[in-house]
């Protein structure tokens, strides 16, 4: 499969009715663009994976990347740490993703100890972990469904473990979300989207994308089990989340 990458271009044409969003062929040749043009601090929160590894993942221990997309999160760990460092479980539900991820870290870190599974992360039979990565992938499982899922991951963790959760965010003050979703669209134009793609994608991920509050993130760490949750990272409507299991 070639590794070639796409600008984005999926909501540039008027569409009678926009469809629900999904990570289908067509997504997934632009995904690098799209998601560098459409989330705030990605790179910086991939750059941050390497360095957090360093100091909280012990020596040979396994990581699992949940909704792995195309396997960004295992490069930013093969880049800083070398092979017998870790071993990595990626997991994603697109088949395209899964495919694209498998040849991209098969070419680019063949030496990593990296396997990359499709899979639905409510449903997998999961090892323990010494550091679980979670990069915008809760927000689209069902609101119900992630109670559920946290409480799997803080199990499936060793003490001292560590799960990185980064989300699309809601303010719970009105009017401080309204101000922030209006700089996120800023934000968006200034990386060359048009009013008619941020107006037709907004509606492709109406109901698919659903977002918490940080507040709602926070107390679904603690109640999971988590002994310390520290927000590390956050650029507008977008953060990053570290938790700790401890001893």
């Amino acid at each position: 499969m070639s590794s070639a990458s796409y600008r984005d271009a999926v909501f540039t044409t008027p569409l009678d009715r926009v469809a629900s969003f999904s990570f289908d062929e067509r997504v997934v040749a632009c995904f690098p663009d799209m998601i560098r043009r459409s989330v705030p601090g990605y790179g910086q929160i991939l750059g941050m994976l390497g360095v957090i590894a360093e100091r909280h993942l012990r020596h040979g221990g396994h990581v699992y990347d949940l909704g792995c997309s195309l396997g960004a999160a295992g490069l930013a760990l093969a880049g800083r740490l070398p092979p017998e460092a870790f071993t990595l479980t990626g997991v994603d539900l697109s088949p395209a993703m899964v495919a694209r991820a498998r040849s991209t870290l098969s070419d680019e870190c063949p030496e990593h100890r990296i396997e990359i599974l499709e899979g639905d992360i409510r449903h997998i039979d999961y090892r323990p972990a010494a550091m679980i990565v979670l990069n915008f992938t809760l927000q689209f499982l069902p609101p119900e469904d992630r109670d559920a899922v946290i409480g799997t991951l803080f199990d499936s963790l060793e003490t001292g473990g560590v799960l990185i959760l980064s989300e699309k965010i809601v303010a719970t003050d009105e009017q401080e979300n309204a101000w922030l979703v209006e700089r996120y669209h800023d934000f968006k134009r200034a990386n060359g989207y048009s009013d008619l793609e941020i107006s037709q994608k907004r509606t492709a991920l109406e109901n698919v994308l659903v977002p918490d509050t940080l507040n709602a993130h926070h107390a679904r760490l603690s109640r999971a089990g988590f002994s310390r949750v520290s927000t590390w990272f956050q650029y507008l409507n977008f953060a990053s989340m570290i938790a700790f299991k401890d001893g």
